[in-house]
């Protein structure tokens, strides 16, 4: 059985994940406008997930805001070039080099039920590959300028079917499409 691929992610009104540099600040600045108690979904969708998948620069930020925040879920973290892990890592922690498509049958095979796929680069090879199934994307009410965009070039149409629209008090807007 192949495994469900998501993912789940935030970019500001003009469709940047990050500044050119990779900076967070902006969305660092949005989240303080978020009540304590609200999630926007983040913890429910991540209770469904058996692995995430993300690109080398993602991680690297992920390990710059201190303490490991997914515990024990597997993290696949891929790149063409070895990654070293800090020994405070926990062991689910595990870097690939395969194609996304290699990844996905690899990861389906051992029974994997759903993917989180995250970072812009990681995103986009997905995407072009076929192999994401439903995109949850919460747009934040703030417009840079410049950055690292979600989408870029794209081998052919995608289509998406809208699932649902969410509204939150802060202002965001999140809306769910199951890809086509």
């Amino acid at each position: 059985m192949s495994a469900k691929a998501s993912v789940f992610i935030a970019t500001s009104l003009d469709g940047f994940i990050a500044r050119p540099d990779g900076n967070l600040d902006w969305l660092d600045e949005a989240n303080r406008t978020v009540a304590a108690e609200e999630d926007c979904g983040y913890a429910a969708f991540m209770s469904s997930v058996d692995v995430l998948v993300m690109g080398r620069k993602t991680f690297e930020k992920v390990r710059s805001f201190g303490d490991w925040p997914y515990g024990d879920t597997q993290v696949v973290v891929m790149s063409r070039t070895p990654v070293a892990f800090p020994a405070e890592l926990p062991k689910c922690v595990t870097h690939s080099s395969e194609t996304p498509a290699d990844l996905y049958r690899r990861l389906s095979s051992q029974d994997a039920k759903h993917l989180y796929i995250d970072g812009g680069n990681t995103v986009q090879r997905f995407l072009n590959a076929g192999l994401i199934d439903e995109i949850t994307l919460t747009v934040v009410p703030v417009l840079i300028g410049d950055g690292i965009p979600l989408f870029g070039p794209l081998v052919k149409d995608i289509k998406l079917t809208h699932l649902d629209t969410k509204i939150f008090e802060c202002g965001f807007v999140q809306t769910r499409y199951a890809v086509v």
